[in-house]
């Protein structure tokens, strides 16, 4: 069939197995949706077919595709390189295997100071071997290869190495919504000061080696006078720029030279701040974004008016170099922003083209808040660059792991600025499964897999080297994105989707290549399912799973709890994450209870409980039965412990600890399935009555310091013998 065969080509799925042993045909009208989105037009049997023998006169011709890669064998190293792009190292690029005999190639390396070489390939009925014909650099380079009929073609080559790096030992941390965890220094939610002191503080007293936080990504302003701004973290404007909200006001430097009425105004603001971190901390209120924004943009255009000195000016002018086109392009969308209103649909047609003339003429005409958004970015930059800093100084090996969202909001900078990339009315879901029969669609706007490899991955390279810049780890929500997205066209239900396949060899190259380059940990979140291989495939590269203790049974044999020697090793394992109940909740059922409280059960009350009980039942019994649940059994305090001394059992080179399991906290940050019926992202870091905790609090709190503790005992006994991986080592 012309559609299947078209389909395939592009790499849109026709069908998706859901489990093992079944197979799910896709409609035809959302593989005809996503062709389109690709600017194929499939949408009768007569144009499929013509665009098929398009198609596959284009494949026949090309000698190369848009994007080539050639990795390194060069095992990765346990701790950062000092000059991570030398020395050179023998490659081998599989596509140029496929080039006819005598083909001329030509590289063209991304350090122009690298002299550029030809080499003629070999002739001979086996023709080229796919070995580079002299050492390269890591890097993406231009290639240019000539075969002997004069066809000619100019692809990107990414050299990278094959691994990233894993820690050099076995390392624990903590897991943290940042906005959840207010100081006495806080302007209604947590911000930058206070994750700097949150590291320094974990670091050095109770020896963490990471703390993880939830994306940082700007997000997009509630229209003024309308309803509050999306507060989840994972639907952002950018992802490839941090969020000004989490600045630390008082931190910027320039705050030292306030004078004045000035002065006075944002001391005043100050105090409304309090009045908000004093509402969400005694008064039951709920963390509010936008009210946080609306205090600190004041001050921080009051900051903006002092004049910076000669080596924060030189700095500021470095950043603005070093960022180029993309922070303009982003600052141009805060300021457009802020005078039509945060959705482009609204503004004047012409400045939906980010490269119109009119949107120029616009930047120029709002050059002062251009800038005013651009120094936000450079300050924010600034203060994360801090943190890392204090992390490291405060003993940390890895330091601050950041969040990449999957996605981007439709209306937001990213979308607007790089839109030639985003495949048109399309967002990202998920297919029905067995937890959600109905699918999920997320409201993101999908990448396009065609434009990615024709930029060599530009934006995504781009996206990973801002992210990494300031970190020592990145996790990456729905790792399997990088093979593949569930496409849902707009307005059809997510079950009226298809999966669409990316160059996941591509997408690896380039976050080994920025990883290396950064000298830093990959974490994917590979929960749920799974296409077969896609595992196995990341963790050769080095990209860590993630690994939650009530998810990890014997699925295959018994469904028993997995035994901590069965545990992988390449992954972080923890108890729970944002999207889950917090542990205590678990232990006593009380999620359950929630959910039936907001009419989210799919079955009677009795029968969930029943079966929630059973599930801890079991967990505890072998806890027990191990050793770690003194007595056999204790109160919620030893059941926590216990739980966390099994994740010590396991060989998991990294373990993440939920900081609010770490005081009790039993109220999920995230309940999905919910919009309005739940506060999620809103709630602030909480203890075991619901009363809401201080970082200061936090550092006092008996029941913190008891749980950390198990980490200084170090792992209890495991059911059967373990062998802990290669540098693998109980803190």
């Amino acid at each position: 069939m012309a559609l299947t065969r078209l389909a395939a080509s592009y790499g849109v799925a026709t069908s998706y197995s859901p489990s093992p042993g079944r197979t799910v045909p896709a409609a035809d009208a959302a593989v005809i949706a996503a062709l389109a989105a690709l600017d194929v037009d499939a949408s009768t049997p007569e144009a499929a077919g013509s665009a098929l023998a398009a198609r596959e006169a284009e494949l026949s011709a090309r000698l190369l595709p848009p994007t080539v890669v050639a990795w390194t064998d060069a095992s990765a190293p346990s701790t950062p390189v000092t000059a991570p792009d030398r020395p050179a190292l023998p490659a081998t690029c599989a596509p140029l295997a496929g080039l006819p005999p005598g083909s001329r190639v030509r590289v063209e390396p991304e350090d122009r100071g690298v002299t550029v070489w030809e080499v003629p390939q070999p002739d001979g009925h086996r023709g080229p071997t796919g070995t580079l014909p002299a050492p390269l650099p890591h890097g993406v380079h231009r290639l240019h290869v000539r075969a002997p009929d004069g066809r000619e073609a100019i692809a990107h080559l990414i050299v990278a190495p094959r691994r990233i790096r894993t820690p050099g030992r076995r390392a624990h941390g903590l897991l943290v919504q940042l906005y959840s965890l207010l100081s006495r220094r806080s302007w209604g939610m947590g911000d930058l000061g206070d994750l700097a002191e949150l590291v320094a503080w974990s670091g050095r007293d109770l020896g963490v080696g990471f703390v993880q936080v939830n994306p940082l990504h700007a997000a997009v302003p509630a229209p003024p006078g309308g309803p509050g701004g999306d507060p989840s973290p994972y639907r952002p404007s950018s992802r490839r720029f941090p969020d000004p909200v989490h600045l630390r006001v008082e931190a910027v430097p320039e705050f030292a030279y306030l004078r004045g009425e000035a002065r006075d105004r944002v001391d005043a603001l100050r105090r409304r701040a309090a009045e908000l971190s004093e509402g969400v901390l005694r008064e039951d209120a709920l963390i509010d974004r936008d009210a946080v924004w609306e205090l600190k943009r004041e001050a921080l255009e009051l900051l903006h008016e002092v004049p910076l000195g000669p080596g924060r000016r030189a700095a500021y002018s470095a950043f603005l170099a070093d960022q180029g086109a993309a922070l303009e392009d982003h600052a141009t969308w805060c300021a457009l922003a802020e005078a039509y209103g945060p959705e482009p649909h609204s503004w004047p047609a012409a400045l939906r083209d980010p490269s119109s003339a009119e949107t120029a003429r616009a930047r120029r005409e709002l050059m002062d808040r251009v800038d005013f958004h651009s120094r936000l970015a450079w300050l924010t930059d600034t203060q994360l660059a801090a943190a890392q800093h204090a992390a490291r100084e405060a003993g940390m090996d890895i330091g601050l792991v950041h969040d990449l969202a999957v996605g981007v909001h439709p209306g937001g900078a990213d979308a607007w600025a790089q839109q030639r990339h985003f495949a048109p009315h399309m967002t990202v879901g998920a297919p029905p499964d067995a937890f959600n029969a109905l699918g999920q669609d997320w409201g993101l706007p999908p990448w396009r897999p065609d434009r990615l490899a024709e930029s060599g991955y530009a934006p995504y390279r781009a996206l990973l080297r801002g992210l990494l810049r300031n970190a020592g780890a990145l996790r990456i929500d729905h790792v399997m994105g990088l093979f593949r997205l569930w496409w849902v066209p707009e307005g059809r239900r997510p079950t009226e989707g298809t999966y669409v396949h990316y160059d996941a060899e591509a997408m690896l190259a380039v976050l080994t290549l920025e990883a290396h380059r950064a000298g830093a940990l990959v974490i994917g979140e590979d929960l749920g399912t799974v296409e077969p291989g896609v595992r196995d495939t990341l963790r050769e590269h080095g990209v860590l799973g993630t690994s939650v203790l009530w998810f990890e049974r014997d699925w295959e044999g018994t469904g028993r709890p997995l035994p901590a020697a069965d545990w992988r090793a390449d992954c972080v394992a923890t108890a729970t994450t944002h999207d889950l109940p917090p542990t205590a909740a678990r232990l006593t059922g009380e999620h359950v209870r929630l959910r039936h409280d907001l009419g989210l059960l799919t079955r009677p009350l009795a029968e969930e409980r029943s079966e929630a009980a059973a599930d801890v039942r079991e967990w505890l019994g072998l806890l027990s039965r191990l050793g770690m649940l003194p007595g056999g059994t204790g109160s919620e305090e030893d059941e926590v412990r216990a739980v966390h001394r099994f994740l010590l059992a396991t060989p998991a080179r990294m373990i993440g600890i939920w900081l609010p399991d770490a005081v009790g906290d039993r109220r999920p940050q995230n309940l999905p399935g919910t919009w309005d019926q739940y506060p999620n992202w809103r709630l602030p870091v909480a203890d075991a009555a619901g009363r809401p905790v201080t970082l200061e609090e936090l550092t006092a709190s008996p029941r913190l310091h008891a749980l950390m503790a198990v980490f200084r005992e170090g792992a209890g006994p495991v059911e059967g013998p373990r062998t802990a991986p290669p540098g693998a080592h109980p803190v």
